[in-house]
């Protein structure tokens, strides 16, 4: 169980978990989606040592591991000034995670929509044309409820 220092400690440690169990299937690392955890917990930007400790791994994986989050844009890197030390913080776009699976989705339905003009197989055809069209389907469910969810954002 994560190390997390308050009073709700065990519940925060479920909690961390459990973002982790529910990250990882859409692509995100074990380290990365428990340091997502963390953050979203912490009222104030924390340091990559502190996320380290607290989630007991090593500095270089927590270090990967916010590299991996900060390029999904699900977090912030903040400088201290006059200092090498980096703080960590959710980004407020909540939406972003999806913003790249919408992006891997658009790839899926390319790569199956060619390997159906390519193929032989009629069955293989078939179902090559059938899975790129759930893809886009799926894709644009997402893209409808992302515009849905910055309209009420601006609301």
């Amino acid at each position: 169980m994560p190390n997390v220092p308050n009073k709700n400690a065990e519940a925060d440690g479920r909690f961390i978990e459990e973002v982790a169990r529910l990250l990882v299937p859409w692509g995100v690392p074990q380290t990365a989606a428990r340091i997502y955890g963390r953050l979203v917990l912490s009222a104030e930007p924390v340091s990559l040592d502190q996320l380290a400790i607290d989630l007991e791994v090593s500095k270089s994986s927590a270090s990967v591991a916010a590299r991996t989050l900060e390029t999904y844009r699900m977090v912030r890197r903040h400088s201290v000034r006059g200092s090498r030390r980096v703080l960590y913080e959710v980004s407020d776009s909540y939406e972003r995670l999806l913003i790249e699976q919408g992006r891997v989705m658009v790839a899926m339905g390319d790569l199956l929509r060619g390997q159906a003009r390519k193929t032989s197989s009629r069955t293989a055809r078939e179902r090559l044309k059938e899975m790129a069209e759930f893809y886009e389907v799926v894709r644009e469910s997402m893209e409808s409820a992302l515009q849905r969810w910055q309209r009420r954002k601006t609301s």
